[in-house]
């Protein structure tokens, strides 16, 4: 997608979206980068409704030309010593695998703060407007909120996956400890997860750090149930999944590869 083309794009749909918010936007004269702010911004805080179809024209014209250059395979991972385990370092919204893990909230509707850095946020982004709706059909169908440990699984719509897994994870609030309870229920994130993925009879699954950024988990012992929930349920279990554990930093990464270097 050249400059010329993305920019055009970004305006029409920022002018829908605008128009439909009963905001006043200017956009002339912006890059696209800042034409993607502003877009961004307004699909983040947008209520679940139904899009007027010529917007959903442009998204997903838009969204499918902007990850076609991105999009990352199980051959972009790194081995471990496990031969179903991969490590990724990169965007997981590029990474096409069977599903990606989105460690959701317990509205499951993704994140409303504009242009936040959250994964919740990104895949709701970059998937596009359609997949909110849907999960909010599913939560009224639900009548209530989202457990903590279980899991959902939607259409991935414009992203490069099949499948998004969304799956909330316990909150551990500043200056508490990691207690047995708060680790059974990340534990049960990524078992339900992987449940969800096989009864699906998906073959690939990739998981975010789930509760470790915004929830305050810390990241080493996370990383460390995540790593033996996984290794304990490939066992048990037979399956013959393929798991990438996605790293957002390069601490996360050095946690990762130790941990599955073989070596403990």
């Amino acid at each position: 997608m050249n400059n010329h083309t993305e920019e055009q794009l970004l305006k029409q749909m920022i002018e829908i979206l605008s128009q439909e918010s009963g905001e006043s936007i200017e956009v002339e004269g912006k890059t696209p980068e800042e034409l993607k702010t502003l877009w961004r911004g307004l699909v983040n805080v947008r209520q679940p409704k139904d899009a007027p179809a010529d917007y959903l024209v442009l998204e997903n014209e838009y969204l499918q030309e902007y990850h076609a250059p991105r999009v990352q395979t199980l051959a972009d991972c790194a081995s471990t010593a496990n031969d179903q385990i991969k490590l990724y370092d990169g965007d997981l919204c590029e990474l096409k695998v069977d599903a990606i893990v989105n460690a959701a909230n317990s509205e499951m509707l993704g994140c409303f703060i504009p242009n936040h850095r959250c994964i919740d946020n990104a895949i709701h982004t970059f998937s596009g407007i359609e997949l909110r709706s849907f999960c909010h059909h599913l939560m009224e169908e639900q009548g209530k909120k989202e457990p903590v440990g279980k899991a959902k699984m939607t259409p991935a719509f414009n992203l490069p996956s099949k499948y998004i897994i969304h799956t909330v994870g316990p909150f551990l609030p500043p200056g508490q400890k990691v207690t047995p309870l708060r680790e059974q229920l990340l534990a049960g994130c990524y078992k339900s997860c992987l449940e969800t993925a096989i009864k699906a009879g998906l073959t690939s699954i990739a998981f975010c750090g789930i509760s470790t950024g915004e929830f305050g988990f810390p990241k080493e012992p996370a990383a460390r149930i995540a790593v033996d929930t996984v290794n304990k349920w490939l066992q048990d279990t037979s399956s013959t999944m393929i798991v990438v554990f996605s790293t957002y930093t390069k601490e996360d990464q050095s946690i990762y590869q130790k941990l599955l270097s073989g070596e403990q």
